[in-house]
C-alpha cells in the first residue's frame, strides 16, 4: 500500500523530535504532528540537561524544529483524534484530515494530576514542583515542604532533605507512617505534620502559606509533591497491551519501543514514566533507528517477493534487445 509518509510521529517533545531526527537522517519521509502542549510547558527552564542546562523549555522545541529543516520532515499543528493500524498501513486522523504511514510513533507523554488543594495549581511548575533533581538546585537552602500524595511521599521527603536543612513533610496522605519511616524523617530534623493540607496561598512577603485542617500555618518557599500520571494515549487502539504499574496501566513496549502492534511504537513518558528530558531524547533517538531498521527489513521482504518477477522482465527485455 502506498502511504503519505513512511513514519508519523505524534508529539513534538524531546522524544518525538529525536525520533523524527534520526528517521530524517535515514532519508525517511516523516510527518510530525504537534498539539503544542508539552508536559514541561509550566516550567520556565530545563535543568539537569547536560549542554542545555537552564535553556527555556520552549527553546528546545524551537531548536529541534529548526534542526529538522534539512530533512524530509513535515510538521503539522493539530490534535490527533485516532490512530489505527492494520496489516498494510497505519492511519492517523486529525479533526479535519487524515494521513497514512507505514509506522506510527506515539510520543505524547503523560498528564500530571495535582491533588485537589486550593491554591496549588496556580504555582505548578514554578514553586510547586515534583522532581528535586530537576528543580532542587534552584530552591536549595530555602524552607521547603513535601505534601504527601501517596505512600511513596515520605521517600520523596527524604530525598528533598538533601537540598535544604529546613523541611516540613505534610504526611496525611501517607499516614499511618511506620515507626522506622518516622524515625528516618525526624533523624534529619524534618518536621512531620500529619494534618491534611487545606489550602495554599501566596502571602504578602512572597512565601507560600500552607494551611492545614487543624489550623496550623506554615510558610515555605517551594513545595514538592508527587502527581497522578495519566498517559495521553486515548487516541490509540484500546486493545494494545498494557503494563500495570503503581501509577496505573501504561503501554507495554519491547526494548526497542514497539507496542503489541508491529506498526505502532511509543517513546518518552508513554513508554517510561520516569524518563526526564535527556532520557527521552536518547530513547527517541534509539527508537528512530529501530523504526528505520524495521522499515528496512520490510523493504527487503517486499523486494525479495517481487524479485522473481523483476528478473523475468529483465530477461525478456534483454532477449528483445538482441533481435
Amino acid at each position: 500500500m502506498n502511504t503519505d509518509f513512511e513514519a508519523i510521529v505524534i508529539g513534538a517533545g524531546p522524544a518525538g523530535l529525536s525520533a523524527a531526527h534520526m528517521l530524517g537522517r535515514a532519508q525517511r519521509s516523516v510527518l510530525v504532528i504537534d498539539a503544542g502542549e508539552p508536559r514541561n510547558r509550566f516550567a520556565d527552564r530545563m535543568h539537569g540537561v547536560l549542554g542545555l542546562d537552564t535553556l527555556p523549555t520552549q527553546k528546545l522545541r524551537d531548536i529541534g524544529r529548526s534542526e529538522l529543516a534539512p530533512y524530509n520532515v513535515t510538521f503539522v499543528d493539530g490534535w490527533v483524534t485516532r490512530a489505527v493500524a492494520n496489516d498494510d498501513a497505519a492511519i492517523v486522523d486529525l479533526v479535519d484530515r487524515s494521513f497514512s504511514a507505514r509506522r506510527v510513533i506515539a510520543a505524547t507523554g503523560v498528564r500530571d494530576g495535582l491533588p485537589d488543594i486550593p491554591g496549588l495549581a496556580e504555582h505548578w511548575g514554578t514553586r510547586v514542583l515534583h522532581c528535586p533533581y530537576c528543580h532542587g538546585w534552584e530552591v536549595r537552602g530555602q524552607h521547603l515542604a513535601v505534601i504527601a500524595t501517596d505512600t511513596m511521599s515520605p521517600y520523596q521527603a527524604q530525598l528533598v532533605r538533601q537540598w535544604t536543612d529546613s523541611l516540613t513533610a505534610f504526611t496525611a496522605a501517607a499516614e499511618p507512617l511506620d515507626e522506622l519511616t518516622r524515625k528516618r524523617l525526624r533523624a534529619r530534623n524534618t518536621i512531620v505534620n500529619p494534618s491534611r493540607v487545606a489550602s495554599v496561598a501566596e502571602a504578602q512577603d512572597g512565601t507560600l502559606q500552607i494551611t492545614t485542617e487543624d489550623g496550623s500555618l506554615t510558610a515555605v518557599d517551594a513545595i514538592f509533591l508527587g502527581t497522578t500520571l495519566t498517559p495521553r494515549d486515548d487516541f490509540l487502539p484500546p486493545d494494545l497491551e498494557r503494563t500495570v504499574t503503581d501509577h496505573g496501566a501504561f503501554l507495554a513496549v519491547d526494548a526497542s519501543g514497539r507496542t503489541s502492534h508491529p506498526r505502532i511504537w511509543a517513546a518518552g513518558n508513554l513508554a517510561n514514566i520516569y524518563a526526564n528530558v535527556p532520557m527521552s531524547m536518547g530513547a527517541g533517538s534509539a527508537l528512530g533507528g529501530a523504526v528505520n531498521a524495521d522499515l528496512m527489513h520490510e523493504d527487503t521482504r517486499t523486494a525479495m517477493a517481487q524479485w522473481p518477477e523483476n528478473l523475468k522482465e529483465e530477461l525478456q527485455s534483454d532477449a528483445g534487445s538482441t533481435i
